[in-house]
């Protein structure tokens, strides 16, 4: 396919500027409801809805989020015309890709100290290492949360600044490290705590639903549609469109609704209470695997707006039509 002139793409991404809008809306609406929801749940605000029976100047700022970050979706794309579907779905890639590299190094920095601690626990070392005041405080989870754990996870987002791979690889080699010293250590040293069996199902969690965005975007997801790969490429785009918009953002947000649209949803509860698993000695992350469900869905939501764009590209059939690296199942 032959590359279009100057004015061609222009004319081109000026077609294809709805197609825009609506994706970077789809992103500023993930963004105000994140901040809302923790303006709401956390702080105490009164919430959007409130404005209808007087919320006040807290309700009205809440619905002004909501206005302002839509306003800067469609600024973004207005002053960038010339950008193409193509152009915007890398860039949406590109930032998704950083926020899976950074929570893979945030569980790896996480699960390490955690698994520290948890052995100096249970060999009653802590108060030899950090004194009585300081033990006490890191046998509350809320402590160890706020104190420990976020300052990791803030660090993985720093040394994904720097790092280019997504960790893949070496999460699903430290998982059968962790399963092979459990055998080990229960078979020949009849050694075996609770935090052992918590860090290979806190990291495999968090291999398994950290992927799913990477393996959108590399087309490895399974499909049971034993047709699509007999369509041509404008069809598959087609396809992916439709099934983007009637199921891949309508999965994202029902995940992300129930399971943050109040105090009691199964998402914020327990991050908002630090829950802990209640065998003992375990480690204190279950309030993060359940913020784990969160993560999918965001990152999920971010690569089908990308995914969305791609796809309409290739209906459209626009140049630069990427080619992925892992193969598709159907």
């Amino acid at each position: 396919m032959n590359t279009p002139s100057v004015a061609g793409a222009e004319s081109l991404s000026g077609t294809d500027r709805p197609v825009r809008i609506f994706g970077w809306l789809m992103l500023a609406a993930l963004a105000a409801y994140l901040v809302n929801t923790v303006l709401t749940l956390s702080w105490g605000w009164p919430g959007t809805a409130a404005i209808v029976s007087g919320g006040g100047a807290l309700s009205a700022a809440q619905l002004g989020i909501w206005v302002l970050f839509a306003a800067l979706a469609v600024l973004s794309v207005m002053r960038r015309p010339n950008v193409t579907l193509r152009g915007d779905a890398a860039l949406i890639t590109a930032f998704n890709l950083y926020l899976v590299r950074a929570a893979f190094f945030g569980v790896l920095f996480v699960g390490l100290s955690d698994t520290f601690l948890s052995f100096l626990r249970v060999e009653n070392l802590t108060e030899a290492l950090f004194g009585a005041d300081l033990t006490r405080e890191l046998n509350r989870a809320a402590f160890r949360g706020v104190w420990l754990h976020w300052p990791l996870i803030g660090l993985g987002f720093i040394v994904a600044l720097r790092a280019r791979t997504l960790g893949f690889p070496w999460l699903a080699l430290l998982i059968v490290v962790a399963e092979l010293s459990i055998v080990i250590s229960r078979f020949v040293f009849s050694y075996e705590q609770a935090f052992m069996g918590d860090l290979v199902r806190f990291w495999y969690a968090a291999l398994f639903l950290f992927a799913s965005a990477y393996t959108l975007l590399e087309e490895g997801h399974v499909r049971v549609d034993v047709f699509y790969s007999a369509f041509s490429d404008k069809t598959k785009g087609l396809m992916n469109t439709l099934g983007t918009l009637l199921f891949g953002f309508g999965l994202c947000w029902v995940i992300l609704v129930l399971g943050m649209g109040s105090r009691q949803s199964i998402i914020y509860a327990p991050l908002a209470n630090f829950e802990v698993t209640q065998a003992g000695f375990g480690l204190f992350v279950k309030y993060l695997m359940a913020g784990f469900l969160a993560f999918f869905a965001i990152t999920m939501l971010i690569q089908f707006v990308s995914y969305l764009m791609e796809s309409v590209a290739d209906w459209r059939d626009r140049p630069g039509r990427r080619e992925v690296t892992a193969p598709s199942a159907h």
